[in-house]
Order: structure tokens, then C-alpha cells, then sequence
């Protein structure tokens, strides 16, 4: 017996017809992110590699339905998004979403990789996820550390003027070396880490060890926390730092925006 092919069998069905697009759509909104909220058709046809004339339809649509918003030939993600981002975020434990993200910072780059948050003026480990080299830095959760020595310290000062002011009114105490213990540079690194959307830091709290922090916001656009990562500078000299920097950002944007947060403007 032979089979009967038709044309009927050969066309996509409605039924996988939407799971195309949404993909499409996705893509689209994907091609967004804090540092660049606005981009034209041009910049989205190129991030997504989608065809012009698909992009332009989608946009479209996308437009009219409030999924993105239109300023002259640019666009941007909708307002109507963040009503749907906080009704998914409520309720849901940010430590549930951020655990993940944790593990794929550590799986891609062999590094501990933790999310940091302000208790009582200290900084405390709220999550983890542990490098599987032997060699590693001591971290768990709920390890206590200075919040001015250190990355993930200093991007918790960054986003918090009054915390900041309050440290800065004190003594800075001296763990290494390396430690900065002079209120004005503190001042001045943590107007920099402002800038530059995240810190580097090598050696102020512990000899021979090394850091990087981001900043994750709410839908408020509050600071939920500092993600970070951490290890021997043996294997985290200052250039390597500076090589995982994108990845680094590019997660904590990921979890801003699953929290429906964003960057203060």
C-alpha cells in the first residue's frame, strides 16, 4: 500500500502556527534589554535575524496590542509588559528564580556565583552556587562581610545613597592591603560602579581572591540584591574579570527582568 501525501497534509496547521510566531515574538522582545531599551527595525531585524518584512508586520501588531510602544522610527518594550511581569513576579520567591541563574553563571564559568543583599550594614549571602574546583573561596549562605571591601559591597553602596553615606560616615576597616579605608575614594569608587553598572574588586577582603557584582532591581526600581562572582584570582586575575563582565550583566538583567524590574532612570 501507498501513501497519500496532500497538499493539506504538507501545510503547517493552525495548530503550529502560533508556537512559530511566538517563538518570533519572543525573539523580538529578547533583542531588548537595560542597556539598550530602544532600538529601531533595523537593529531588531539584525539582533534576531528575523526577515524584514516579518519583523515589520510583527512589530506592528506587537505595537497594537501594547506589547511594545513606538517613539518615532524607534521602540521600545511596552508599559502594558510590566503589568503582566509583577502579576508573574507576585508571590514568587525571588530565591526560587534566582537559584538558576546562579547555576548557569557557575556552569559557564567555573565560578562561584552568589546574590548578596544588605542586612543591618553588613552584606549577607542569600543564594549560591559553589565552584567545583577544589581550590575555591569560602562562601555560604548566610555568610556576613563588610560592605566596603569587596564588589558586591560596593554595588550594594552604589544603589543606596543614605546606606552609602552611613558607611562612609564611619571608620573603613582594613582587611588586606588592598582594603580601601579612605571614605573620599570609597566615595568616588562607588560613583563609578554607578556609572559602569558594575565593580570589579581584587584582594580588599581577602588575599589572593577576586569578584565581580551587578546590580538586580524590582519593579520599583529598588535594589534587590548584588549578583556576583567570586574566586581565586590565580584564576580570576583582572583581565579574566574583565572577560566575564557582559556575562555577568547580562544575568542580572535577566533576572531583573523576570522579577518585572528595572533600571532606575
Amino acid at each position: 500500500m501507498t501513501s497519500r501525501t496532500t497538499a493539506e497534509d504538507d501545510a503547517p496547521t493552525s495548530r503550529h502556527r502560533p508556537l512559530l510566531v511566538l517563538g518570533k515574538i519572543t525573539e523580538i522582545l529578547d533583542a531588548f534589554s537595560l542597556t539598550r531599551p530602544e532600538l529601531t527595525l533595523g537593529e531588531i531585524q539584525q539582533a534576531t535575524g528575523i526577515p524584514t518584512s516579518t519583523v515589520q508586520r510583527l512589530v506592528s501588531n506587537m505595537v497594537a496590542e501594547g506589547m511594545l510602544d513606538r517613539s518615532g522610527e524607534r521602540v521600545r518594550v511596552g508599559v502594558r509588559m510590566a503589568y503582566w511581569a509583577a502579576a508573574a513576579a507576585k508571590g514568587v520567591d525571588v530565591l526560587t528564580l534566582v537559584n538558576p541563574i546562579l547555576r548557569e553563571i557557575r556552569d559557564a564559568t567555573g565560578e562561584t556565583a552568589c546574590l548578596f543583599r544588605e542586612e543591618q550594614g553588613y552584606r549577607v549571602c542569600v543564594a549560591v552556587a559553589e565552584t567545583r574546583h577544589a581550590l575555591r573561596r569560602e562562601m555560604f549562605v548566610g555568610k556576613i562581610m563588610p560592605l566596603h571591601a569587596g564588589s558586591a559591597g560596593r554595588v550594594l553602596l552604589a544603589w543606596n545613597p543614605p546606606l552609602a553615606d552611613a558607611v562612609l560616615s564611619g571608620p573603613l576597616e582594613p582587611f588586606t592591603d588592598a582594603t580601601v579605608t579612605s571614605p573620599d575614594v570609597l566615595r568616588g569608587l562607588v560613583a563609578q560602579t554607578r556609572r559602569d553598572g558594575f565593580a570589579i574588586t581584587t584582594a580588599e577582603r581577602d588575599d589572593g581572591a577576586s569578584g565581580l557584582a551587578a546590580p538586580v532591581f524590582d519593579p520599583a526600581s529598588d535594589l534587590v540584591g548584588a549578583l556576583a562572582i567570586s574566586g581565586p584570582t590565580i584564576r580570576m586575575p583582572r583581565p579574566r574579570c574583565e572577560e566575564l563582565v557582559d556575562l555577568l550583566v547580562a544575568h542580572a538583567e535577566q533576572l531583573t527582568r523576570t522579577l518585572g524590574g528595572r533600571h532606575p532612570s
